[in-house]
């Protein structure tokens, strides 16, 4: 399990290990934190034999630049599957991992970005088709609006192992309570 850090305005700023968070506790740079389902960690015996155990909370908020920059987070082709939920945005099949390619919407032939609003997860049949087309030369309908995550999105495409408390943090400020497909 991660902890999810956040800088003490509440802003996510990355997921770190149970070790690093509880360094970040014994150093006393923790500011609050949040949730109920702690992580225990044993430590060494001390000369009375007693064996230190410290309790790390899933969220945690440290000391730091509380700047609300509106970064673009990074765009792989993991999170980028998660976001359309492992859907084919053409065909509406939803694969594994290992079928899906990104496609670029305006191709990159014709001048298109590699951007989170330029790319929509594609099965390999429909990337195929589509060639160095739009949707609209290919004939293709596209089934949804591709969108940049929000931090509080991203955070949660960029780690599959999310506990509940870290859940319902971060799904409290999506963009929607449930993100659904919008309609194209």
């Amino acid at each position: 399990m991660k902890i999810l850090r956040l800088n003490k305005a509440g802003l996510p700023q990355c997921w770190v290990s149970k070790e690093i968070a509880a360094t970040l506790c014994v150093k006393q740079q923790v500011v609050w934190s949040l949730g109920d389902k702690r992580s225990i960690l044993h430590g060494g015996y001390n000369n009375e034999g007693l064996r230190s155990v410290l309790s790390i909370p899933p969220i945690i908020a440290c000391e730091g630049k509380t700047s609300r920059q509106c970064l673009t987070p990074a765009l792989s082709n993991r999170t980028l599957f998660r976001r359309d939920d492992h859907f084919c945005l053409y065909c509406g099949k939803q694969f594994p991992y290992g079928l899906l390619t990104r496609d670029h919407i305006i191709p990159s032939s014709q001048g298109g970005e590699d951007s989170w609003q330029n790319l929509v997860s594609a099965c390999q049949r429909c990337n195929s088709f589509k060639g160095a087309r739009t949707p609209e030369e290919a004939g293709m309908e596209l089934l949804a609006v591709p969108f940049t995550p929000n931090i509080y999105e991203f955070m949660y495409l960029s780690n599959r192992q999310i506990i509940g408390d870290q859940m319902a943090y971060l799904q409290s400020r999506f963009r929607d309570s449930h993100r659904h497909w919008q309609a194209a």
